[in-house]
């Protein structure tokens, strides 16, 4: 696979800033909300945003249970700030009726750096990017309370997990989509790519 088509979940959050990274990194980028659209992607970012909501609007366009679905049979995902939440397969205190997608086995922490003013960049080391550390934009960000076995520990901040990868799925506390630096997209275009390249065997 040469050129992956990579969705946005576009429900909620930065879908633009993602949707550019990801070309950028040398994908072909589309944004998802509905069903069909998601059948036709390698694989799928899902943005920051406010999760409740976001679990919400999935339920509402019938994405919820194709997205499970995708990523238990392996699609590769990507998810960012409320995207890593919807990723855990657990999460520490979540809203009444919150629902995740789940596929990383680990347990959240909501908002866990703070409110909206208290928001804040900072440098983190992120294993398998190469160079100088990432520049992390931290929003009303989750971290990591636990993992389990099968996940690998990617970055940690302040004592505390903001970036882990299991298998075909990644997800990362702050938003790299901010930044202009897409080095964390390109590794998880080169995730997809691999997966197809797998898969083609």
């Amino acid at each position: 696979m040469s050129t992956p088509v990579i969705g946005v979940l576009a429900l909620q959050g930065d879908v633009r800033e993602h949707l550019i990274a990801l070309a950028t990194a040398d994908a072909v980028a589309r944004p998802v909300r509905r069903p069909e659209e998601l059948a036709e992607v390698d694989g799928l970012v899902v943005p920051g945003g406010e999760s409740t909501t976001i679990s919400k609007l999935a339920r509402l366009f019938g994405l919820m249970e194709p997205l499970r679905a995708r990523v238990r049979a392996g699609m590769p995902v990507y998810g960012t700030c409320a995207g890593m939440i919807l990723l855990a397969d657990k999460i520490l205190d979540p809203r009444s009726g919150q629902e995740t997608v789940g596929g990383i086995d680990m347990i959240v922490r909501r908002n866990a750096f703070g409110r909206q003013n208290e928001s804040f960049e900072a440098a983190v080391d992120v294993r398998g990017i190469e160079g100088d550390p990432v520049e992390g934009v931290f929003i009303r960000a989750p971290w990591v309370e636990s993992v389990g076995a099968a996940v690998e520990v990617l970055a940690e901040h302040d004592g505390h997990i903001v970036a882990v990868r299991q298998g075909n799925a990644l997800a990362t506390s702050f938003h790299p989509e901010l930044t202009g630096d897409h080095r964390l997209h390109g590794l998880f275009v080169d995730m997809v790519r691999d997966k197809g390249a797998a898969g083609s065997l």
